[in-house]
């Protein structure tokens, strides 16, 4: 329970981070929206990041690489 916590408090702030550095409507809006946007920029982050051989497999993005998935998915869904 608590890494599933762990997970929407980090998807919350990283996809916050993305909707304020990405300029545009960003919409559709949302509170569920944007924990789906970092979590979903987490996972990608993390996958882009095994097959570029930055991580180690079982280990994932951190802060910084979920808060830069989240801005490639905005910049792709905009």
């Amino acid at each position: 329970m608590g890494v599933l916590l762990w997970v929407l408090i980090i998807g919350c702030v990283a996809g916050t981070i993305a909707r304020v550095l990405m300029p545009g409507p960003n919409k559709p809006k949302g509170f569920v929206l944007t924990i789906a946007l970092g979590v979903a920029g987490a996972f990608l982050a993390t996958s882009l990041g095994h097959m570029a051989g930055l991580y180690r497999p079982g280990e994932s993005a951190g802060f910084l690489g979920a808060s830069v998935g989240a801005l490639i998915i905005l910049f792709i869904w905009n």
